[in-house]
């Protein structure tokens, strides 16, 4: 199966801007319709077709439309697009949780016709004016395959992700993939926010940000990001509260263990196992394979993702996902 000829995007903040703008280089045609008036002018003065509303969006039948709204505001928009939403257009999102919003599309009736997804891919900035065309270039993208996934609508996702968009998908179990995320993106974000919290709140607040240097910076890069976005995202997140505190116990034992020592060796030597960028994504080295989309095909593709495997495209007659590693 070909890549999507045409695309809806519902939201035009950074991801969905950046969807869009990638989608118009590639030669994708793109409709897209944002609560704000004056984003869809920006967005019509760099190629892309607006429409007055979500219902209009659907009614042009796009080979896919995606969602990529705030996650406060999703329930709403799912309801409004399951109301529309043509048999031929494939729906996706972007929203950084999986099993909540497969709940809210499985509620409102069209789960059959969704394939969950998740860019791992942004910054501290937001809205259209941030979105960035190379954003996405070599991203990896979690897409959720569950018991309703129709493997066509599946191909035709991994081919907008791939073909279109430069990407590479891990395939993931909703549930797993919200757990994973809970420690690689939405733990950090707690984390850089009560860094700048304990800095602001100190007596020692000028003198500590003008000392503050490179780890800082980095570890607090993400506390930048609009409060209301972060807050929203992890409260959405199931899996963030027990990470928080598994994150808690572990420095409550590290506070005892050097009030009491003054060493703490273990916790230190623990984390060298993946502290090496090199180590952390670890697919491993195996000659390119693929799946075919018949019998167990779904259990199959979880679990490859799991291992760290990637889809790197789509078989020519639209049969198999190509896998490496």
């Amino acid at each position: 199966m070909s890549a999507p000829r045409s695309l809806g995007v519902v939201g035009l903040g950074l991801i969905g801007g950046s969807i869009a703008r990638r989608a118009v280089a590639q030669g994708v045609r793109v409709h897209a319709w944002n609560p704000s008036t004056d984003v869809l002018d920006a967005a019509a003065a760099h190629g892309i077709e607006p429409a007055g509303s979500i219902a209009e969006l659907c009614e042009r039948g796009p080979d896919v439309l995606v969602l990529a709204t705030p996650l406060r505001a999703m329930a709403q928009v799912v309801a409004e697009v399951a109301a529309r939403l043509l048999p031929g257009t494939v729906l996706t999102d972007v929203g950084s949780v999986k099993g909540p919003i497969s709940e809210l599309v499985a509620a409102a009736g069209v789960a059959g016709q969704f394939v969950g997804a998740h860019p791992m891919a942004g910054t501290e900035r937001s809205g259209y004016a941030a979105a960035d065309p190379g954003l996405l270039e070599a991203a990896r993208w979690a897409l959720a395959v569950e018991p309703t996934t129709a493997p066509e609508h599946l191909v035709r996702i991994v081919a907008l992700v791939t073909d279109v968009l430069g990407g590479v998908v891990l395939p993931v179990d909703p549930e797993v993939h919200d757990e994973a995320v809970a420690l690689v993106s939405h733990l950090p974000h707690v984390v850089a926010t009560e860094l700048l919290n304990l800095v602001g709140r100190s007596r020692v607040r000028s003198l500590a940000l003008n000392l503050a240097a490179g780890s800082f910076r980095d570890g607090t890069r993400v506390g930048g990001t609009n409060p209301r976005r972060t807050e929203a995202m992890v409260a959405e997140n199931p899996w963030l509260v027990p990470a928080l505190r598994l994150a808690v116990r572990d420095l409550e034992r590290l506070a005892d263990e050097l009030e009491e020592t003054g060493a703490a060796p273990a916790f230190f030597d623990q984390a060298t196992a993946v502290a090496d960028p090199a180590s952390r994504r670890t697919t491993p080295d195996a000659e390119p394979g693929s799946v075919p989309l018949e019998g167990a095909w779904r259990e199959a593709l979880v679990a490859a993702g799991l291992r760290g495997a990637l889809v790197t495209g789509v078989s020519a007659d639209g049969t198999a996902l190509l896998t490496a590693g």
